[in-house]
């Protein structure tokens, strides 16, 4: 189960507002593992709790997703998918200028 992926990935901003994709519950589970103190919460232990459980493969992906997601919004750290979007093409259309 670990190495399966979401539907769609999740992107957050961490430390000072770096953009980091998260594909699967097992790098959902080290990113919530690995946050710091002061900054957990209720919606982190219900996230942590779904990706242990998802790397167990007792629930499915995508409840591990939501859980990440509303994780995200709750500390205002989500990064849409449009931006993202908009941010990918960008960068591919500057890579073509180079």
């Amino acid at each position: 189960m670990t190495n399966t992926r979401f539907e769609q990935p999740v992107t957050i901003l961490v430390g000072m507002g770096f953009p980091v994709t998260i594909e699967n519950a097992m790098e959902a589970c080290s990113l919530l593992q690995d946050w710091p103190a002061p900054g957990r919460n209720g919606a982190h232990a219900v996230a942590l709790n779904a990706c242990k459980a998802g790397i167990a493969g007792e629930v499915d992906p995508e409840i591990v997703r939501a859980t990440l997601v509303a994780f995200a919004r709750r500390n205002d750290i989500l990064v849409p998918n449009t931006l993202v979007a908009k941010t990918i093409s960008r960068t591919a259309s500057t890579d073509r200028t180079a």
